[in-house]
């Protein structure tokens, strides 16, 4: 697509993708731009009087994440800066957010944050310590070789246990041990984030693709392989009431159901520097569910997950992942159901896995050991299917950062057999180098294949553990148990979310005085976001029943029955 970029000096135009980051469009704005632009002072928006965003919150979405289309125009605003001009590697790192996006003599732009538990994770060393054992010949303060802590990353430790991926973390510092010992002096990012797409703006002295192509521009031989560390290790729903209910749809209609789940990213201890996704809700995007799958309108999801997020965000909440089923009664009349994924078919299917890659490609993970300033992403995949005893089960997963690539530039589709994934054909718009895989012949011997026409999509494959909370009393799930007010978007179902429902569900406990019974009412991530959608209470009074949530405290609770909006919400739902 095209782009128009309107400044003080004039109407240009840049080419991208729908799935380019903003960072991308960034570093083609500025070089079409007066060299002396402070970057640290660039503002965009979709008119000249609203263009005072900051590109710093801008540049790891897509840009069909904020909703840009062909022939759109972006109106820049900027100031220019004395001294020496920004050179092209500082543009290029200052719209990958590696670096502060600012001149030498300018303040520092603060980039987006990394997540509080990398921040958390980063200043740990992981080491896994041992035991004092038979072999060794020293004494209570001394150590050796078979007791000393092993690195976080040691391979026995995870074969023993069959943790079969290493943790994010684990992978990093491991990698930045062997890259930057062996540099023994400057500091060199030890991540890069994969990128298979050919560069149609390659400087080396040719036409772009595809009248022309070198090997600085053109993506090298792809060779894929299962990958050893996973970004996020456990998925964790903090109420199995909340599974029971997002099945519930299933049960009613036959039909397959679509979620996103919200929730944080915390510490996970079964394994050396483990992250977990704990899942505290679901929201269902507006779809039209089938028996063998559902069709959903993305423009109208997009709209609508916008405003989901940021009220969520005001609980404390990140989309962290989806959640589909795949469920066909067995008909035995006793719950059973067909168990269709195992390892002779298949896990996640080749459509499944694009579909995660560009979620993941959406939520990208900041990290500043990457030289673009984030790296892969933290978003997962669960899916509800039968599994080998005919019983209803969770399945979670990420795909590869290989995968993230391949979906990235446009080289994979799904194919009619679910295991695999096909490989498309170099176009003007793409080009797709030779692709390979490493598998085991028939004498057990490890041999490279060629991944044309279609590849086993296990190779872009990242296992994941479920469970739910065994303790809950250290901490407790924000929402209380699923009650029986209607999810969105289940007309199908015959619900609906009105004033009636809101009455029926909340009013006795809204006029009872009891605070603990109110308290258990209005923790309810769909009450929460229906409440909002009413515009009864102010932006004040809204922020107060969040906290009267988040906190639990009857003091939050006191001062939100007292504010006018609530007492008009109860008049409200007494006239319904």
């Amino acid at each position: 697509m095209i782009l128009r970029i309107r400044s003080k000096e004039g109407m240009q135009r840049v080419s991208c993708d729908a799935g380019d980051l903003f960072g991308v469009i960034i570093k083609k704005i500025l070089a079409k731009l007066n060299p002396r632009v402070d970057p640290g002072t660039l503002t965009v928006g979709s008119a000249e009087s609203s263009a005072s965003e900051p590109v710093a919150g801008l540049i790891h979405r897509s840009v069909a994440d904020l909703g840009l289309k062909h022939g759109d125009i972006i109106y820049v605003k900027y100031k220019e800066e004395e001294g020496e001009p920004l050179s092209s590697t500082a543009i290029s790192a200052a719209a990958a957010g590696s670096v502060p996006i600012t001149p030498a003599k300018t303040s520092k732009v603060p980039t987006t944050p990394e997540l509080p538990i990398d921040q958390e994770l980063d200043k740990e060393e992981g080491l896994i310590p041992r035991k004092r054992s038979s072999l060794c010949r020293h004494g209570d303060r001394a150590m050796c070789e078979y007791c000393s802590p092993l690195p976080p990353w040691d391979k026995q430790y995870h074969e023993e246990r069959n943790i079969k991926h290493i943790s994010f973390h684990s992978h990093l510092k491991q990698l930045d041990e062997s890259t930057n010992k062996a540099t023994g002096g400057s500091y060199v990012a030890p991540l890069s984030q994969p990128n298979f797409k050919i560069d149609k703006h390659c400087t080396n002295g040719h036409e772009p693709w595809p009248r022309g192509i070198c090997s600085k521009c053109q993506p090298s031989a792809i060779t894929l392989q299962q990958q050893d560390f996973r970004m996020v290790d456990h998925v964790e729903f903090q109420n199995s009431a909340l599974i029971n209910e997002f099945i519930e749809s299933w049960r009613y209609t036959g039909t397959q159901r679509f979620g996103y789940m919200y929730g944080t990213y915390q510490r996970y201890n079964a394994t050396p520097l483990g992250v977990k996704a704990e899942v505290e809700a679901i929201y269902e995007p507006p779809q039209h569910d089938e028996q063998d799958g559902l069709t959903m309108d993305m423009e109208q999801v997009r709209k609508e997950m916008a405003q989901v997020d940021k009220l969520a965000e005001a609980m404390g909440l990140l989309r962290i992942g989806l959640i589909f089923t795949d469920l066909t009664d067995c008909g035995a009349g006793d719950g059973s159901v067909f168990c269709k994924r195992h390892k002779d078919s298949f896990f996640l299917s080749s459509l499944e896995v694009c579909m995660a890659a560009r979620h993941q490609l959406a939520h990208p993970n900041v990290c500043k050991y990457s030289e673009q300033g984030f790296f892969s992403s933290k978003f997962v995949t669960c899916v509800i299917s039968g599994n080998l005893q005919s019983e209803i089960d969770i399945a979670s997963y990420q795909v590869s950062t290989g995968a993230e690539a391949l979906v990235g530039a446009d080289m994979i589709t799904g194919s009619t057999h679910p295991s695999m994934a096909y490989i498309n054909d170099t176009t003007s718009e793409r080009y797709v180098p030779e692709i390979f895989y490493m598998k085991k012949n028939e004498y057990g011997l490890t041999v490279k294949e060629n991944a044309k026409p279609a590849f086993p999509v296990d190779y872009l494959i990242v296992s994941l553990t479920h469970g739910f909370p065994l303790d809950t009393s250290e901490k407790k799930p924000l929402f209380a148990t699923p009650a029986d007010f209607p999810w969105a978007n289940r007309q199908a179902m015959g619900q609906s979310q009105d004033y009636h429902e809101l009455k029926r569900y909340l009013y006795a406990a809204a006029t009872s005085g009891d605070f603990q019974q109110l308290q258990s009412k209005i923790s309810n991530f769909h009450v929460l976001l229906y409440l909002y959608s009413l515009e009864v209470l102010s932006p004040q009074e809204w922020s107060l029943l969040v906290d009267a949530v988040k906190t639990g405290e009857d003091e939050k609770l006191f001062e939100l029955v007292s504010t006018s909006g609530w007492q008009t919400l109860v008049m409200i739902l007494q006239e319904s």
